[in-house]
């Protein structure tokens, strides 16, 4: 691994009809009629924003979606798919469930259906019904792939109640918010393929920024939605959260530490270290000097090189966060599992540093090398969990 600048280095118009009635009853009426409201059944043309644009707007206050209104497209879903994904935050949004939940149901759903309205072959009286597809997955039904203990077949196949089914379910799971939404989607789905569900994470909060006004960049907080104040262990609703509360000092790749690939966050010497999203632990151990010499256990000094006691954690989308200069041994051992927010270490000034801060990293595509760097600040303002004083 080389070490340089006091770290290591080792990574938006769509036009529908107008709407007869009000949610409820268009969709019974789809549930009990075969033709009418057909905006559910394919994507509907014009010139819509760009959701990427939208998502990276700032954040509040949040407003309701609006699903008889003009929606963004995204590259990745048709404008079907993107109405029903208002229709699940809509549900989400009436039931009062906080934007972590939105985030949650739509990776569940995207993950399930793709957030499309799935009949199935083997159960013909679905195939009567408004869909968007034809699945063949047991007996499941609809966006969200529910089976006949969800509801009837008609029941399983209205967007609106199907959400609603998911959301009841999910917030009787312990501490939901706060917990990996591989393991949150798993506890409401009980699906055979549990891991799949955090890919989707990243694009599920995206859509619920650009449709609820940076929903996904907000905390709640007392019961109310707070933006940009993910830290000291509260959860943004992209599941991301600052490492530690504190000011940033040098920045990324400054004119003076063009090999700095990473930020520094001054802070007390102790204090807390946290996962900055739920992941899993690839390295947690001391990292030598240009001397090779494995001495983190004593407070270094610049120039002494390496990233003294360190943790390196892989997140859903192959995000790859680096946490250096810890004053003891890691909490955490290689290969574990870890919560956002859950505390990994404490700061230090352990290896190339000068005193207690903590120097912060973020990589994409699974690459811990230089090369796989970006600027920590930017990446983690837009999941609303900020570096202070990041300007």
């Amino acid at each position: 691994m080389t070490v340089g600048g006091g770290a290591a280095t080792p990574r938006r118009s769509l036009r529908i009809g107008l709407i007869a009635t009000i949610l409820t009853g268009v969709l019974l009426l789809l549930c009990c009629t075969g033709g009418t409201a057909a905006f559910f059944l394919s994507g509907l043309g014009g010139d819509a924003e760009n959701g990427d644009t939208l998502a990276g707007w700032g954040c509040g206050p949040i407003r309701p979606v609006d699903i008889a209104g003009e929606l963004p497209r995204f590259t990745e879903y048709g404008d079907a798919q993107v109405r029903n994904a208002a229709i699940i935050i809509k549900v989400g949004q009436d039931l009062k469930v906080p934007s972590r939940g939105w985030v949650i149901a739509l990776a569940t759903a995207m993950q399930e259906s793709a957030l499309r309205n799935l009949a199935n072959s083997g159960v013909p009286a679905s195939l009567a019904l408004p869909h968007e597809g034809v699945g063949a997955d047991h007996d499941s039904l609809g966006l969200f792939q529910q089976r006949p203990g969800w509801g009837s077949v008609a029941e399983r196949m209205t967007p609106a109640y199907t959400a609603r089914k998911f959301y009841e379910k999910l917030v009787k799971v312990r501490s939901w918010q706060r917990r990996p939404l591989t393991v949150v989607a798993q506890q409401v789905q009980v699906s055979a393929y549990p891991d799949a569900y955090a890919k989707h994470e990243e694009v599920a909060s995206k859509i619920v920024d650009a449709l609820a006004g940076g929903a996904a960049r907000t905390v709640e907080i007392n019961g109310k939605a707070v933006c940009n104040a993910a830290e000291r262990g509260e959860i943004a609703a992209s599941g991301w959260t600052a490492p530690i509360p504190g000011d940033v000092g040098s920045g990324f790749r400054t004119a003076s530490r063009p090999g700095h690939d990473g930020v520094d966050i001054g802070a007390a010497k102790g204090t807390e270290i946290r996962a900055a999203a739920a992941g899993r632990v690839l390295v947690a151990k001391c990292d030598p000097d240009h001397r090779l010499r494995e001495d983190c256990d004593v407070d270094g000094f610049p120039d002494k090189g390496g990233c003294g006691w360190f943790v390196d954690l892989l997140h859903a989308g192959g995000y790859i966060t680096r946490y250096c200069h810890m004053v003891v041994r890691p909490r955490v051992r290689e290969g574990q599992m870890v919560a956002a927010g859950e505390v990994i270490g404490q700061v230090g000034s352990s290896g190339n540093s000068s005193g207690p801060h903590l120097h912060f990293e973020v990589h994409l595509r699974n690459n811990r090398d230089s090369s796989g760097a970006v600027n920590p600040i930017p990446f983690m303002r837009e999941r609303g969990a900020p570096l202070r004083a990041a300007e």
